[in-house]
C-alpha cells in the first residue's frame, strides 16, 4: 500500500497533470506535494484548497445524502452496504471539481478508519488532463493511500 509520496508520483503519472499534494484540510497544511503549484507557492495552495475543502464538508447542503428508497443505493447509518462500513468512515462529500479556462482542480477526500480530515489535490492541464480518467484513478489511489 502506498504512502504519500508513492500517491503523489502515481498521481503525476495522469495526463496533463501538472502538480499533486495531500492536504490536511483543518491545519490547511501541506503533508505531501509534487509538481507545480498553482501561483507558484504549494503551502498557499494548499491552504486555500483546504478553506474549499472545509466549507464543503461542513456545508449541510452539500453533505446529503439521499433519502432512503429513492434508487441511489444510499441506506441509513448502520444497514447493509453502508458507507461507513469496515472500510472506514465516507466523508460527507467524494470530491469536488473545479473548472477554470486552462484546467481542472480535483480535490479528493481520503477515507481512512479513522476521521481522515485528509484530501488529495490533483492540478490538471485542461487541454492534455482527462476529467473522467484522473477522477477515477485519484478514486483507486486514495483507497490504497496509507497516511502515518
Amino acid at each position: 500500500m502506498p504512502g504519500i509520496d508513492e500517491s503523489l508520483l502515481e498521481a503525476m503519472r495522469l495526463p496533463g497533470a501538472r502538480g499533486a499534494s495531500v492536504v490536511d484540510w483543518i491545519s490547511g497544511l501541506a503533508l505531501g506535494a509534487v509538481g507545480d503549484a498553482p501561483g507558484g507557492d504549494a503551502e498557499a495552495t494548499a491552504a486555500e484548497t483546504a478553506e474549499l475543502a472545509r466549507l464543503a464538508t461542513e456545508s449541510g447542503a452539500l453533505a446529503l445524502t439521499a433519502p432512503p428508497g429513492d434508487g441511489t443505493g444510499a441506506s441509513p447509518g448502520g444497514a447493509p452496504g453502508d458507507p461507513d462500513g469496515p472500510s472506514g468512515k465516507e466523508p460527507p462529500v467524494q470530491d469536488l471539481i473545479i473548472t477554470n479556462a486552462d484546467s481542472y482542480h480535483l480535490l479528493r477526500f481520503v477515507t481512512t478508519t479513522f476521521d481522515s480530515t485528509v484530501f488529495v489535490h490533483l492540478w490538471l492541464d485542461r487541454s492534455e488532463g482527462n476529467l473522467a480518467l484522473a477522477r477515477i484513478r485519484l478514486a483507486e489511489l486514495t483507497d490504497r493511500l496509507v497516511l502515518g
